[in-house]
């Protein structure tokens, strides 16, 4: 007989442990669907706190925490280098690895990676960030945008420091790098990359056709080719000739797409999650 109370006292308890759970899982609903109320009425500090509560209620509600990494990411603000900016943008960064660690679908793994690759451009964290769209370019390698990304990097982290050592030279913009030993210094530290860019680039054009950004930074990228070419100005002749082509078929894309869609403009945008 007391065995017998025992089990119907220890099912009674787990029956009210069920149920509480139960009503943390509505409140969270709840708190989710207040929250992306607010989000989409733009007030994101509401919108956070509200995700936030999803989040603590039910720690597995992934579109909880898809809308709370997003909703700060909308609250970062690039190029402002504040200790409470950069606290916004590592939480972002922080939620969206949280939803990769719970092994999620397939659009929900891609708005994740690319987020993390997003926030860390933004914060001038390059390396990361080509190494997050990487992971995007081998869970869908038939993403056009995963390319472009890499090739942006791949542009940006050349250019800065190619910039920085012609201003040191006081050349002009069309002179080339004189100075021999500049030269191999910078050749041996952004050739990879310039060839790990047109790469890239040509990747996302073959994706998506008349990809006119593509093109454009396929241009700068064969610039920044020309002026490593120290030893061969054949070769530098031959890569500012390719870069001008390359602006050429930009301006023909862009006048393409504007005849085709009047009044509109592309780029690129972080899918949000539904």
């Amino acid at each position: 007989m007391k065995n017998c109370i025992r089990v119907l006292a220890l099912a009674a308890v787990a029956l009210v442990l069920f149920s509480g759970v139960g009503c943390d899982k509505l409140k969270a609903r709840d708190q989710l669907n207040k929250g992306v109320s607010s989000y989409k009425n733009a007030r994101y500090e509401e919108a956070i706190a509200h995700f936030q509560q999803a989040v603590t209620l039910d720690p597995k509600l992934l579109n909880a925490r898809l809308y709370l990494a997003t909703a700060l990411t909308n609250q970062y603000i690039p190029g402002v280098d504040t200790d409470d900016n950069n606290r916004v943008g590592q939480q972002a960064v922080d939620e969206f690895k949280k939803v990769l660690e719970t092994n999620p679908g397939h659009d929900q793994k891609i708005t994740s990676l690319k987020g993390i690759a997003s926030l860390y451009f933004n914060m001038k964290k390059l390396d990361l960030a080509k190494e997050y769209n990487h992971k995007v370019a081998e869970l869908d390698p038939n993403d056009p945008e995963a390319y472009y990304s890499i090739g942006v990097i791949d542009w940006t982290q050349t250019y800065v420091p190619r910039m920085e050592e012609r201003a040191k030279l006081g050349l002009k913009p069309e002179e080339p790098l004189k100075d021999k030993k500049v030269c191999a210094a910078l050749k041996d530290k952004n050739w990879a990359n310039v060839m790990d860019g047109i790469d890239a680039l040509g990747k996302a054009m073959q994706l998506r056709d008349e990809y006119d950004d593509a093109m454009a930074y396929m241009n700068l990228m064969y610039r920044e080719k020309a002026d490593l070419e120290c030893d061969d100005p054949a070769a530098r002749a031959a890569d500012l000739k390719t870069a001008d082509e390359w602006v050429d078929k930009t301006m023909a894309a862009k006048k393409a797409k504007a005849e085709k869609q009047p009044g509109t403009e592309g780029g690129i945008t972080l899918d949000q999650p539904k």
